[in-house]
């Protein structure tokens, strides 16, 4: 078996946090049962041993939420040792964990230091747009917060990169984002596009992103970039790197940019299992760690065709100049045409614009690359 990847949500969609734009709240409203609590130790353990012990090479383990911190370290500190209880081949493990940060204190910098946690920190930009729509429950900000606990990672030698969700405010705002994020010497960045809620109309909420608005942040952005590339001095930005990888003959690491849907286990807090953060409902539900084998849930993958529906591209897509590169991005945010069983993604008008604009620059630095 090919190493193995599973995203845990130990807290479920509990968090300490109010995002406007959150999907997980959105898919947590739309099934039977909302939150399924804490994890316990016992539903760890069997999803840890079930998986190290069929992974070859490497298993990842990544832990979201909700927020995964309000689990408690004692519970992280679980993890660790279930992993080096159950390690019986020796393969490589890599631990990551997605946090808003407001729990983030000193305590928690040294286990991610010690234990070599990657962390995501959640950051929409500077401090008036990041508050506009992440704040807490009371509507209070958080910014403030949130930069400190960068500052704690920092401090800590913790790896960590910044994570950004491009709403209408950030990509409207990117020069005055990146700025900012040069003087905070964040210089792992990675920046999804906002989904609107899952099975409803695109552009209904104040947050939501426009397929031109979202095409011409990501020009804004590579200018920005590609001139400190220039300068030898650009910070890592995960699609930009992933595409110029593509162009090298490289698999992206992000299955949006595969665009197929790679082969996961998102598991609730209850232990039942899923195959994308973005599909946590009633209907895709492949088993549970605490009752199926790995088999059998990979089983049920197949029963479902979940990968294979995101092989079911309009030909216009397929036929596209620039489809080489983009593969029609990620499934979430395909549409299904009715008449033909076929989809085409909502940014698809997005990517046309980025790639006429930027692909030349892009194959430029791959074969610079290529030559050295």
């Amino acid at each position: 078996m090919p190493p193995i990847s599973v995203l845990m949500k130990p807290s479920s969609g509990m968090c300490n946090m109010k995002c406007d734009y959150c999907f997980y709240c959105d898919e947590t409203q739309k099934r039977i049962q909302e939150s399924y609590g804490f994890m316990s130790e016992q539903t760890l353990k069997n999803v840890i041993r079930k998986t190290m012990l069929r992974a070859e090479g490497a298993v990842s383990y990544a832990f979201q939420g909700g927020e995964p911190t309000l689990r408690g370290i004692d519970f992280f500190e679980k993890v660790v040792e279930f992993e080096k209880q159950y390690n019986k081949h020796g393969i490589r493990v890599n631990n990551a964990l997605q946090t808003n940060g407001y729990l983030i204190n000193e305590a928690w910098c040294e286990f991610f230091q010690k234990n070599h946690f990657l962390i995501g920190l959640s950051v929409d930009g500077t401090k008036e747009i990041h508050d506009s729509y992440r704040h807490t429950k009371d509507g209070k900000p958080t910014f403030d917060r949130i930069r400190h606990a960068a500052e704690l990672m920092s401090h800590y030698g913790v790896e960590y990169n910044i994570l950004t969700v491009v709403n209408q405010k950030v990509a409207s705002n990117i020069t005055e984002i990146y700025e900012f994020y040069k003087k905070q010497g964040w210089n792992y960045q990675q920046y999804i596009a906002c989904l609107d809620p899952l099975e409803e109309a695109h552009g209904e909420n104040e947050y939501a992103l426009k397929p031109e608005q979202y095409g011409k942040f990501l020009i804004e952005l590579f200018n920005l970039w590609y001139a400190d590339w220039k300068l030898g001095k650009q910070p890592y930005i995960r699609q930009f790197e992933n595409y110029i990888g593509i162009l090298l003959g490289y698999l992206p690491e992000a299955c949006d940019q595969r665009g197929t849907c790679g082969v996961q286990n998102v598991v609730e807090a209850d232990g039942s299992v899923y195959p994308c953060d973005f599909y946590m409902l009633d209907d895709y539900k492949l088993g549970n760690f605490n009752e199926n084998r790995l088999d059998e849930i990979d089983t049920k993958r197949t029963e479902i065709g979940f990968v294979e529906r995101s092989l079911l591209l309009d030909e216009e897509c397929k036929t596209c100049e620039y489809f080489h590169i983009c593969h029609g991005g990620c499934q979430r945010n395909r549409d299904l045409n009715e008449l033909t069983g076929k989809y085409q993604n909502y940014f698809c008008e997005s990517y046309k614009m980025f790639f006429a604009a930027c692909l030349p620059r892009m194959k430029e630095i791959a074969h610079i690359l290529e030559k050295r």
